[in-house]
């Protein structure tokens, strides 16, 4: 079952939502909510989330309750500096974009999510990724555009299944070469890129079909 509320100029939620519980989809992008009940944890059957494009501050903790919470979760374009910790629970999710919003760094419970396929986190303010990144064993594709990032953790050569890396935009100074290790990878975008130093090893990457953008 699909619910959907996109554009429809909401600023609150309506109360009835939450006793449809064999909602599957709901949409409630592009609006103008700055606040979800924790009612939303009734809708145990949830598999798609979409909060896209609203003016969120914050997110309840009984998101990370949605234990069939599988296929897609939207919070892109808000006003997000956090993710509560609960949202580690959602280690059966396969897609979050959190892009457009106002992270500094990526919430620690991102990495919890441990069947990421598609993690989008560009448009932010992140001027670093921890270590346990790495968690994140299925992810395929890591799209950072656009935000304040240096470096990359060297932890990032365990994701053996990294097919694309987008870092358009961030001012790198330094990449590991453990990312010429990844043996999936096939994509590595690096425009407008300005202050990277040398690095040899991405002829290495061409060299074996990864196509690098620079």
């Amino acid at each position: 079952m699909i619910l959907s509320f996109w554009k429809q100029d909401l600023t609150r939620v309506p109360d009835s939502v939450w006793a449809q519980t064999d909602i599957e989809e709901l949409i409630l992008a592009e609006n103008r909510l700055s606040e979800i009940p924790e009612g939303i944890g009734s809708l145990q059957k949830l598999r798609t989330l979409d909060l896209g494009h609203n003016r969120l501050s914050t997110v309840p903790d009984a998101i990370g309750r949605l234990e069939d919470l599988t296929d897609f979760l939207y919070l892109h374009d808000n006003r997000l500096c956090a993710l509560p910790s609960s949202f580690a629970a959602l280690t059966k999710l396969r897609y979050l974009n959190i892009s457009g919003n106002v992270f500094e760094q990526l919430p620690e419970c991102v990495t919890g999510m441990t069947s990421l396929i598609e993690l989008r986190a560009s448009d932010n303010q992140m001027t670093a990724l921890s270590d346990s990144i790495a968690r994140l064993a299925s992810l395929r594709e890591l799209h950072l555009r656009n935000n304040r990032l240096t470096t990359l953790p060297e932890s990032i050569g365990q994701l053996q299944d990294l097919r694309q890396i987008d870092l358009r935009g961030n001012p790198l100074r330094h990449l590991p070469a453990a990312i010429a290790t990844l043996p999936r990878l096939y994509k590595l975008d690096l425009r407008w890129v300005t202050a990277l130093d040398p690095t040899g090893w991405l002829a290495d990457l061409e060299s074996r079909g990864c196509a690098v953008y620079r």
